[in-house]
């Protein structure tokens, strides 16, 4: 895979407390990027108080995947933050939601991750040479704002904070998978002439 030079691009994960979801799912997107050999920053917030420590359930799922995110302490999503993201992904709409009224901006690059995904398999990957922002672009074309409102398992992914253990476990499972579907239509398999993040500007 071909990783191009100049600034670093990243991610947004987003959900509610950032305390489980986007800590997971941020952890094992960091993961696969490194193991592709893409260059690029994955940061996670939430709409909820800042400083708090992942939920010990995460932690210890977490662990199962080889991952350690003890050190993790929530924070806050701003505006500078949505700016600066290449993509902003949230667990759920309501987070869409709450990104697109921080930062009118983001929008076209706003999606949940399961929406980003089953966007990216219906419009097909991004091709060799085809920047990130032109990519998202297919993706987003047609959206309404109105399909924000209210949940959906079609977008949504499940919150299991103060379920049993095995809800955090499937969780986790399904964010291992949507991550995996994620760099692969995005970022391709190593060899594949698939442009890595793109050279400067905002993505």
């Amino acid at each position: 895979m071909r990783v191009e030079s100049g600034p670093a691009q990243g991610v947004l994960m987003v959900c509610t407390a950032n305390r489980c979801r986007s800590v997971m799912a941020g952890a094992l997107l960091t993961r696969r990027l490194g193991a592709a050999g893409v260059a690029g920053w994955v940061q996670s917030a939430g709409l909820l108080a800042a400083g708090q420590p992942a939920s010990s359930e995460a932690i210890s799922v977490m662990a199962r995947y080889g991952l350690d995110v003890s050190q993790h302490r929530s924070r806050l999503m701003t505006a500078d933050e949505l700016g600066a993201a290449s993509l902003v992904l949230a667990m759920a709409r309501e987070h869409v939601r709450h990104a697109v009224v921080t930062e009118p901006a983001a929008w076209p690059r706003a999606f949940t991750l399961k929406e980003l995904v089953r966007r990216g398999r219906q419009a097909g990957p991004r091709a060799s040479g085809e920047s990130l922002t032109d990519w998202t672009a297919r993706l987003h074309a047609g959206r309404e704002r109105s399909a924000l409102l209210g949940d959906s398992p079609d977008d949504d992914v499940p919150d299991p904070m103060g379920g049993p253990p095995q809800a955090y476990l499937m969780t986790a499972a399904l964010l291992d998978q949507l991550t995996g579907y994620l760099v692969e239509l995005c970022w391709g398999s190593p060899g594949d002439g698939r442009p890595g993040w793109p050279e400067g500007g905002q993505a």
